[in-house]
């Protein structure tokens, strides 16, 4: 028997509570400081870092109907871009078919020449009012007109294919080629002043 009695809360008291009591204590009688405003476990971040996420999370659309809004703003602003770009020849902005040092380089080769096929247009409304004329010989003159002017593109486009081939062998060995002979053909068959992107050279001056 012990000199005086126990009191039973010392007796049954939790054991738990006990452990506890010490860390408790260790976390409240903790002198680090802290900044107020860092998130817990980590640094306060830099000014800059959060003006940048705050300027993240307020471009992000937060409705369906913004990023439609967004994604048309976007899209309207690109084909502006491509649009200035076809006219001063700008590659950053180009479209990809245009794109590249071949296919400026096939620019360049049609525009610093004359090409008959470039004449189509305005031949073709000579002969066809030609056509319409009800005078015999002047219809057999536009058919025979128009029999010239189609031979005479034909053996121009075999003459520009070949001497640009050899070109585009001898100044571009390892770049890819495919699609560039065509794509000058179709830009032969333009008018100078509706050629896009805007001509960069001057006729007579070789690329």
């Amino acid at each position: 028997m012990p000199p005086y009695p126990l009191p039973l809360g010392f007796v049954f008291r939790s054991r738990a509570k006990d452990e506890k009591a010490p860390a408790d204590k260790a976390l409240t009688d903790s002198t680090q400081p802290r900044d107020p405003q860092a998130p817990k476990g980590r640094p306060t971040p830099k000014r800059s870092e959060a003006q940048s996420q705050r300027r993240s999370v307020a471009n992000t659309p937060t409705t369906r109907k913004e990023a439609a809004k967004r994604q048309r703003d976007d899209r309207r602003t690109q084909m502006a871009k491509q649009r200035e770009a076809l006219a001063s020849g700008d590659e950053r902005y180009l479209p990809a078919r245009d794109k590249g040092p071949v296919r400026k380089f096939a620019r360049d080769f049609i525009d610093s020449r004359f090409c008959i096929a470039e004449f189509f247009l305005p031949l073709a409304v000579i002969i066809l009012v030609l056509s319409m004329v009800q005078i015999a010989q002047l219809q057999n003159v536009a058919l025979l007109l128009w029999l010239f002017v189609i031979v005479m593109i034909i053996v121009d486009s075999i003459g520009i294919t070949i001497r640009m081939k050899k070109q585009l062998n001898a100044r571009f060995p390892d770049e890819p080629k495919r699609g560039a002979v065509a794509y000058a053909l179709m830009r032969s068959l333009q008018m100078r002043r509706l050629r896009l992107p805007k001509p960069q050279v001057k006729r007579g001056e070789r690329p």
